[in-house]
C-alpha cells in the first residue's frame, strides 16, 4: 500500500480492504432469544414493519415481577404500553432513525417508576427496515 510520505497514512488512491471477523444476523438474535419478536402486537397498534425487543427490556419491563402480579399487570399489557408509547414517540420524531421514550413501569414496587427505552429503525438481515427497542446503554 502506497502511503502520503508527509503524513504517513494511506494514499487516498489505495484501496483499504478489511476482513469481516464477526457478523451476528438479526435473524439468529431472534432464535437465539436475544431479541423477542413483538411484530404482531406492534401491527395491532399500526406499526407496520418488523419490532423486537432485547432481552433485557423483556426481563426489566415485560416479565412479571411479584409487585407486577399484585398490580393486576400481565405480559401483553406490559409489551402494549412499551409498543404505544413507542408508536407515539416515533409519530413525534418523524425521519429519525433513532427515539428515545418514556413509561412508567411496575418493577420493585406496585407504584409504577417512570423508565427510558431506545428503538433504532435499520436495516434487517435484507436490508428490510426493522425496529428494535432496547434499554439506553444497548447498542
Amino acid at each position: 500500500m502506497a502511503r502520503d510520505e508527509k503524513a504517513g497514512k494511506p494514499a487516498l488512491d489505495d484501496e483499504i480492504t478489511m476482513e469481516l471477523v464477526y457478523s451476528y444476523a438479526r435473524r439468529q438474535a431472534l432464535e437465539d432469544g436475544l431479541l423477542i419478536d413483538v411484530s404482531a402486537t406492534a401491527r395491532e397498534l399500526g406499526v407496520k414493519i418488523p419490532v423486537a425487543v432485547t432481552s433485557a427490556v423483556w426481563e426489566r419491563y415485560v416479565k412479571l415481577t411479584p409487585a407486577a402480579i399484585r398490580a393486576g399487570n400481565g405480559e401483553e399489557g406490559r409489551i402494549w404500553d412499551i409498543l404505544w408509547m413507542f408508536r407515539w414517540a416515533a409519530l413525534r420524531a418523524k425521519d429519525q432513525s433513532e427515539v428515545h421514550f418514556q413509561l412508567h413501569v411496575v418493577t420493585d414496587s406496585i407504584t409504577p417508576s417512570p423508565v427510558e427505552l431506545k428503538a433504532i429503525c435499520g436495516p434487517g438481515d435484507d436490508c428490510e427496515p426493522v425496529i428494535s427497542i432496547m434499554l439506553p446503554e444497548e447498542d
